[in-house]
């Protein structure tokens, strides 16, 4: 018999590791909620693939998430929410949210003076997708993106308050704060364990808009909403699948999760 539909797991999915932050906001926000994730560990990074390609990848893996009766998508990816949001919410009939529209949201809600920092991957300030999510729902407001691609290795190092990492993100900073904004957006699920560190180095003044925290936040509203929230108070289960296991998952999974990382599963997608 399918489980009743508040009763159903919400699907978070990923390029990656990194949507774990997310996975964990989501714990933190919903404690009661089953979650089923998936991290396509053996094709990442998307950010060097074609526009179709990454739809394709994204395809497989949203079909493989809806076989597990998910009641609501979480797209944990900045580069795929910045490439395959739309096509996702034509092809399937459970809600749909993600990293960027959520954090574009908040950060429109928190900036006082409509200017507002991003930090991201090259491909996601490259899509302007964060830009174009502030400008939708207040077309006053000014953006500043600066990519970042130093900070993910050095997340993945574990070096999250190294003097390395800190005068980094000085560095790709600079720029950004002399904009004198007052909210500063992390547009990578990588960033949120960077969060101490950025706020010393952005300074009191500026606030930080975290987008794992800020889709967590949408979830439990679009639960509420809908209907959708589950009614069991038990153990929630949760499950992880990725299609690759490399050396050292283990280790940093638990670091971005903040838990012991059970039930994980290897499973191949595609070809």
């Amino acid at each position: 018999m399918p489980l009743a539909r508040a009763s159903r797991p919400i699907g978070v999915f990923d390029s990656g590791i990194g949507g774990l932050t997310v996975t964990r906001a989501l714990m933190e926000r919903l404690p009661f909620e089953d979650i089923v994730y998936f991290g396509d560990t053996a094709r990442v990074p998307y950010g060097v693939k074609s526009v179709s390609t990454i739809e394709q990848f994204t395809h497989q893996i949203v079909d493989f998430l809806l076989q597990h009766e998910v009641k609501l998508l979480v797209i944990a990816c900045n580069t795929m929410a910045a490439v395959a949001a739309d096509s996702v919410r034509r092809r399937v009939s459970v809600p749909v949210l993600d990293v960027i529209d959520a954090g574009a949201r908040n950060a429109v809600a928190t900036t006082r003076s409509g200017h507002i920092g991003v930090i991201a991957t090259p491909t996601t300030v490259n899509s302007n997708a964060y830009a174009r999510g502030v400008h939708a729902l207040n077309p006053e407001a000014r953006v500043y993106s600066q990519a970042c691609p130093l900070l993910v290795p050095l997340v993945e190092e574990g070096w999250l308050d190294h003097q390395v990492t800190r005068l980094t993100a000085q560095e790709y900073l600079r720029p950004v704060l002399a904009e004198n904004i007052d909210t500063l957006v992390l547009g990578c699920t990588h960033y949120p364990l960077l969060k101490p560190l950025l706020a010393q180095e952005a300074g009191p003044t500026v606030r930080l808009v975290d987008s794992a925290v800020s889709v967590a936040e949408q979830v439990a509203g679009t639960l509420i909403e809908l209907d959708l929230a589950n009614p069991q108070r038990g153990e929630p289960n949760y499950r992880y699948y990725v299609t690759d296991i490399p050396l050292r998952f283990q280790t940093m999974g638990e670091r971005f999760l903040g838990r012991s990382l059970k039930h994980l599963e290897m499973v191949h997608l595609g070809n």
